[in-house]
């Protein structure tokens, strides 16, 4: 990502794309099809069918950042259940996704919530 810019959301289209979609079809699909803003501090991102190619759309003081990974022979992994339109990761996540970890099948110790300790 662009130094300086703020992403306080990573929302990944769970549908794969077609890939030759650029700034304008991107930032389209966004705002009609997801129902989101594409001027938000969030990162979009989308996947091709084979999921060996990743896109991100940001948006950062007076234009659109579109950032690219091609992976030679692996394949991302990507959010396949619900029935939401998208998959919200944290930014940590979405540095995990693109480095190869598969988030749906490790995930660390349930975060557990207490109200007292007797």
């Amino acid at each position: 990502m662009h130094p300086g810019s703020r992403i306080d959301h990573v929302y990944l289209c769970r549908a794969p794309i077609d890939f030759r979609k650029s700034i304008d079809g991107l930032s389209v699909l966004v705002e009609q099809e997801l129902t989101l803003n594409p001027f938000g501090s969030a990162l979009y991102v989308f996947v091709n069918r084979q999921r060996n190619k990743i896109k991100g759309l940001y948006w950062h003081r007076n234009g659109f950042c579109l950032w690219y990974k091609r992976l030679e022979s692996e394949k991302f992994a990507w959010p396949s259940e619900g029935d939401a339109a998208t998959h919200t990761i944290t930014m940590q996540q979405f540095e995990w996704l693109i480095e190869g970890f598969d988030l749906w099948r490790n995930q660390p110790h349930k975060t557990l919530h207490f109200a007292s300790v007797s």
